[in-house]
């Protein structure tokens, strides 16, 4: 029987602040590749410093193909999806190497915790965080969203041990950052799907996200960061729909093609 074989998949553009964490902590893997998106802080180099095959790939697809393109390019047996902000614990690395060397499942979800501006979030929706991320070759692969894609998978996932650390957001600025590149790819998903947005719309969805952010998710109870967190959700909902409703109005400004 053939030793199982692990490939981490991880895509990169302008990652360089947490990526040689990210790498050191999936040292025991027999396989990285990085897909770099054309990245201007070195997070190709330090990629390949730590053992890993880059593959340069500018031409941005989306989160979801541009993952699957990672896993594409592994070959290993079982294959672990990890962002480049994200790291591995030593108790989580552990499970991982039990889970492989005795399988009881085809798909794994990790726990992970994750941080906002310093500070962990243990509420605001943030937390439980069961996210499938190991899984053996051909029983998984991500959707093709443009953001917020998902694992697909048919089999039912089994969790492990240990924390998966996720430093999502550093600072103020990558704050504003994401809420922009997130605000903007929600909308032309959206957009793609036939969705229409108005100012109405963006107003009251937006409110929405900060209630169901900061009440109905106990966000109040990570402080202030919990009321940050509510509000980013809330401008990230509320440009969505506004840049959709922008999209929406080009769209119809455009000429007809004559019948």
């Amino acid at each position: 029987m053939q030793e199982p074989t692990l490939g981490v998949a991880i895509i990169t553009k302008n990652a360089a602040a947490r990526l040689t964490e990210c790498l050191q902590s999936v040292a025991f893997a027999d396989q990285i590749v990085v897909i770099d998106g054309g990245s201007t802080d070195g997070s190709a180099d330090i990629a390949r410093a730590h053992g890993a095959r880059v593959i340069e790939q500018t031409d941005w697809p989306g989160f979801g193909p541009q993952k699957n393109r990672a896993v594409d390019a592994l070959a290993t047996t079982w294959i672990l999806s990890l962002d480049a902000d994200e790291i591995v614990s030593p108790e989580l690395a552990s499970a991982i190497r039990a889970a492989l060397a005795s399988p009881t499942a085809d798909v794994y979800a990790v726990d992970r915790l994750s941080s906002f501006c310093g500070h962990w979030i243990h509420h605001s929706g943030w937390y439980p965080d069961w996210i499938p991320r190991l899984f053996k070759r051909g029983a998984a692969r991500f959707s093709n969203d443009l953001v917020h894609e998902r694992l697909v998978f048919d089999t039912p996932a089994q969790r492990l041990a240990g924390k998966l650390m996720h430093y999502s957001y550093e600072n103020f600025e990558g704050v504003l950052r994401k809420l922009d590149a997130y605000s903007t790819a929600g909308a032309q998903q959206r957009h793609a799907a036939g969705q229409r947005g108005s100012f109405g719309k963006a107003l009251g969805r937006g409110a929405w996200a900060f209630v169901r952010t900061y009440v109905l998710r106990r966000g109040f109870l990570d402080g202030r960061a919990g009321f940050m967190i509510a509000m980013f959700n809330a401008e990230t909902v509320y440009y969505r729909f506004l840049k959709l409703a922008r999209l929406g109005e080009k769209q119809r400004s455009q000429p007809r093609p004559h019948q």
